[in-house]
């Protein structure tokens, strides 16, 4: 069964027409507010999934500068929480019944016994910067070339981790497409 993907807006038509008056100073002047239920569509994918694997947050974008690393690392940091490093050889990075250590066949159905990548360093405590991080990126990569290396957020107070993304694909992978290319139809 092939899933789909809505990949634009939607044309939306009028329905009806509610009138209502805005609270505060403004509520003298009424306004109208339409009702739009949607009579067509065109914009939706058939998502390929040969060859077109996903990871965490923004791994369906192409990859992230470095500036646009800074920019998730400085929201991790101003909210609280800890960056911190993992990484992954690629024929462990995604979670397949073949490579979960526990239990293999069947049983493994939503059992995603390898989705803990190996640590790069300790866990970046104090970090203030993301210029800290992206430093550490480069020196992962360097040490890790073939590797699949992702950032993820702590949250040391609820003890959870609050996001992941991927920052560095191995060069050779060709297990993910361009987005133009991620549609059959």
């Amino acid at each position: 069964m092939a899933s789909t993907i809505a990949a634009s807006s939607v044309v939306i038509a009028p329905r009806a027409a509610v009138a209502f008056k805005p609270a505060g100073k403004t509520a003298a002047k009424a306004s109208i507010v339409n009702n739009r239920v949607a009579t067509k569509t065109n914009a939706f994918q058939v998502w390929n999934p040969i060859d077109n694997k996903f990871f965490e947050t923004f791994s369906y974008l192409p990859p992230l500068s470095e500036e646009e690393i800074i920019k998730q690392v400085d929201y991790i940091v101003r909210n609280g929480y800890t960056p911190c490093l993992e990484f992954s050889a690629p024929e462990t990075a995604y979670v397949m019944s073949t490579n979960t250590g526990r239990m293999s066949g069947g049983v493994t159905c939503n059992y995603f016994d390898n989705r803990y990548w190996s640590m790069w360093k300790l866990p970046m405590f104090g970090c203030t910067d993301g210029a800290q991080v992206v430093s550490e990126i480069k020196a992962c990569t360097k040490a890790f070339p073939d590797a699949y290396i992702r950032l993820v957020a702590f949250d040391n107070v609820k003890q959870v981790q609050c996001s992941l993304l991927l920052v560095h694909r191995p060069t050779g992978a060709k297990d993910h497409q361009a987005p133009e290319k991620r549609s059959v139809a």
